[in-house]
């Protein structure tokens, strides 16, 4: 018996810290070569603004969606029909809207790789079609958009084609979006659709602008890459707005706790990559495709380099005392956006291989020495980990595997001096993200 129980535990032991050799192959996987293409076939296009040709094949929004669109065909024939491709779109008018100068159809393409034992539940990697010069209406002139955003487009494309041949407990959707640099149309038509549908996403990896290294302070750097995340969803309700001013989680909603998972894989995976986590929904006044889905509740996080360089983004194509502007293919670190699409299918991948977290995680301790924490399990689950960091602190610092078990005493741990959370654990090792606890007990 004594030897049955140390078994189970030095094995539980490695089960919760082991890591899962298919995610260095998925990194490995992944071509800088096909990305380069990918991305040169999209510039190419030479204009993708939202109001462009739509029937040209050589040129405008409609002739690259349609090649996204065949792309993602491709890999479903590779890997067996197992990608569902279509398109998705909602009409915006011109009146009422002043930055639409005519009735459009924003189309998005989607491929949608279904999960084997949790199809409802979504991990989404998304990339923007659309580009744009100086002026946003301009949909005539040149705008290549070959960083921002045929490299986020790219990566989306060369992820699937690398997730396609594995199978995944959850679902994962490869995204192209339309109408961002008009307002966040398409993620705003996605996000009400999936709402429709009834779909669980559990994540959105928004990815705009992965492949310049060079900012405009002069700062040169391939490993650095930001992850925007908003404190707590705007869905939130009065009582839990009240809650956190007794029992915290300013900084602990679900985005921010997807944020901090992708932190971590990379960590664990990738550890030569630095990401740099960005307390804020998106830059300074600005924003992005995953916010739409932040606004009806949804995890969504943006992915992106840390050196922005402004004289490459949203500019005519022109040269000006000596500086060349506009988004060219030239200013492309190809390397980098390999590396960032990296970042994004290892974490799809060890989310979808994982099991649900749990929805309902409750903590006590008050005025005690110890730290209590309850749970509701989950399918799938092999065991829990518990989280726990400094209230200061921007990441889970410290952490325990408890087993297959639904309670558990962290002794000797005051609750007034940490935050905690807890994550579900599946039989390879891949963790949920982790849950802050939303209620007590005594």
């Amino acid at each position: 018996m004594k030897v049955h129980f140390l078994l189970a535990f030095l094995f539980s032991g490695v089960l919760w810290s082991q890591t899962d050799t298919r995610i260095y192959e998925i990194i490995n996987a992944i071509s800088s070569e096909r990305i380069e293409a990918d991305i040169t076939k999209l510039a190419g296009f030479g204009t993708r603004n939202t109001f462009s040709d739509t029937i040209s094949e050589t040129r405008g929004i409609g002739a690259a969606r349609r090649w996204i669109k065949s792309e993602f065909e491709k890999i479903s024939k590779d890997c067996g029909d197992c990608l569902n491709v279509f398109t998705q779109r909602d009409l915006v008018k011109a009146e009422g809207n002043r930055r639409i100068p005519k009735d459009t159809w924003i189309v998005n393409v989607v491929a949608i790789q279904k999960g084997t034992t949790h199809p409802n539940r979504y991990i989404i990697m998304s990339g923007d079609i659309d580009s744009r010069n100086s002026d946003g209406s301009d949909f005539t002139k040149d705008a290549p958009g070959a960083n921002d955003n045929a490299s986020g487009m790219a990566g989306a494309i060369e992820a699937a084609r690398v997730l396609s041949n594995y199978k995944f407990e959850s679902s994962i959707i490869y995204l192209g979006l339309s109408g961002e640099e008009q307002g966040l149309f398409g993620g705003k038509g996605f996000a009400d659709h999936a709402k429709e549908k009834g779909w669980e996403i559990i994540g959105v990896l928004n990815n705009d602008m992965i492949g310049n290294i060079k900012g405009v302070d002069g700062i040169i750097s391939n490993t650095d890459f930001r992850i925007f995340s908003e404190p707590v969803p705007p869905t939130e309700t009065e009582q839990e707005r009240n809650a956190r001013r007794f029992y915290g989680g300013e900084v602990d909603g679900n985005s921010r706790q997807l944020a901090r998972y992708v932190y971590k894989t990379t960590k664990t995976y990738m550890p030569e990559m630095n990401p740099m986590m960005i307390y804020r929904l998106d830059r300074f006044g600005r924003g992005g495709h995953h916010r739409p889905f932040n606004d009806l509740g949804y995890a969504g996080i943006r992915i992106m380099e840390a050196h922005e360089n402004y004289t490459q983004q949203h500019q005519d194509l022109r040269t000006e005392n000596g500086i060349e502007y506009g988004d060219k293919l030239k200013f492309v670190n190809f390397d980098y956006a390999k590396k960032l699409t990296a970042v994004n299918a290892i974490t799809m991948a060890s989310l979808a291989w994982a099991p649900p977290a749990p929805t309902k995680v409750a903590i006590g301790g008050i005025v005690a020495p110890s730290a209590k924490l309850k749970w509701d399990k989950v399918p799938g689950a092999v065991g829990y980990k518990i989280y726990w960091r400094d209230t200061t602190s921007p990441t889970w610092d410290h952490s325990r595997f408890v087993g297959d078990v639904s309670e558990f005493t962290l002794d000797g741990i005051v609750i007034d001096n940490y935050f905690f959370g807890i994550a579900a654990i599946g039989k390879d090792g891949h963790e949920s993200t982790v849950v802050f606890p939303n209620s007590i007990f005594r």
